[in-house]
């Protein structure tokens, strides 16, 4: 049988049956569509602060790094959005703002943001930065759960919250407050990726050993197991330091840092990680293919019966700055930051940030 019609085959078995869709993908079919950016600030929404007890125009600045989910038929981002273009990269209040989409390319926005600083107790950790980054999951029985990172000018700090329709959400504290007797709740820690699985094609927080587990990390990826999806206790070394999973290679696209990007997915490789690597400053480290500063993507694999096993890392980059957008902006380095990935409809859609300025989006057949 020719190559053709064993394709075609394949296909039209596939039309007959509901098996979830094949996971032996290697992103070389991975392109940016002429919309990109599609989703971009907009200076007319606007809401009551509830911490400045003013109207903001929340979204005035900037709006990227997405995270994703499919719900309905449609994909859904939650977007780190900026109000104040005039203050200085990291010094603005960042929003959790919400769009919706029936392709994947053209969304429309929520009109007020869906999670941000509020009086109480967490506004100790949440403002003035705000909350930035989100990552999403869904458990089986339809919780999402939402990480991201608290930011109150000094510590960065990983947070959690809950919510049963994406737009009304339950602060529920530091992901590391109660781990260690408090040792890590002063600890700066970012980009909380919890591990999933496919079944049925849906993505939902699978279990590994009876825990959930959860990649995380700016400067190195940790790992932290957890009973409730709230409380999480990171892995340690000898030293009772956090323990490096993975980190920073010389003349790597990763040579600066590696950090966690969308929720882990376990396929028939393995517990596969797409996470975001900064090529260095340093000309004695950096990739030279790259231009210094330039945060790609990478992906790593670790063992499904042991999270912290790494058994394959990509030496190149995935996806890198292309476009105009992408290495203009707030960060002129060059930008593709991704924390978003869904398979929907017969495609993935990998949507990132562009230059801490726009959200992107890249997709597989």
């Amino acid at each position: 049988m020719s190559n053709y019609y064993f394709a075609l085959a394949i296909f039209l078995l596939a039309l007959g049956c509901n098996t979830p869709p094949s996971f032996e993908w290697d992103f070389k079919s991975l392109y940016k569509p002429k919309e990109n950016p599609v989703v971009r600030a907009d200076s007319s929404f606007t809401f009551t602060c509830p911490v400045k007890k003013e109207v903001v125009q929340w979204q005035k600045a900037d709006v990227f790094n997405p995270a994703a989910i499919v719900k309905d038929d449609k994909v859904y981002l939650l977007l780190r959005c900026e109000d104040n273009p005039k203050a200085h990269l990291g010094g603005r209040t960042s929003r959790i703002g919400l769009a919706y989409s029936d392709d994947g390319i053209h969304f429309t926005k929520h009109p007020t943001p869906v999670l941000y600083p509020n009086q109480g107790e967490f506004m100790q950790y949440d403002y003035p930065g705000g909350c930035e980054d989100p990552r999403i999951v869904e458990t089986e029985d339809g919780l999402y759960v939402m990480t991201y990172t608290s930011w109150n000018h000094k510590i960065a700090r990983l947070s959690v919250a809950f919510s049963k329709d994406l737009i009304n959400w339950e602060k529920k504290g530091l992901a590391l407050a109660r781990a260690y007797g408090g040792k890590f709740i002063d600890h700066w820690s970012k980009s909380g990726s919890i591990v999933t699985k496919m079944e049925g094609g849906k993505q939902t927080v699978a279990k590994i050993n009876g825990k959930y587990w959860m990649y995380w990390g700016e400067h190195f990826v940790n790992l932290a197991w957890s009973d409730n999806l709230i409380d999480w206790t990171p892995l340690l070394n000898e030293a009772e330091e956090l323990k490096v999973i993975l980190g920073a290679r010389k003349n790597k696209f990763d040579s600066a840092l590696a950090e966690c990007g969308p929720p882990a997915l376990i396929n028939d490789e393995g517990i596969v990680l797409f996470y975001n690597g900064k090529n260095s400053d340093n000309n004695a480290f950096r990739d030279i293919n790259l231009p210094a500063g330039t945060y790609s993507l990478g992906k790593a694999v670790f063992d499904v019966n042991n999270p912290e096993k790494l058994l394959f890392r990509s030496d190149t980059c995935l996806l890198k700055p292309t476009l105009p957008h992408e290495i203009t902006g707030q960060y002129k380095s060059g930008t593709v930051f991704s924390e978003g990935l869904v398979h929907f409809g017969s495609k993935w859609f990998l949507y990132y940030g562009t230059a801490d300025s726009y959200v992107g989006v890249a997709i597989s057949e």
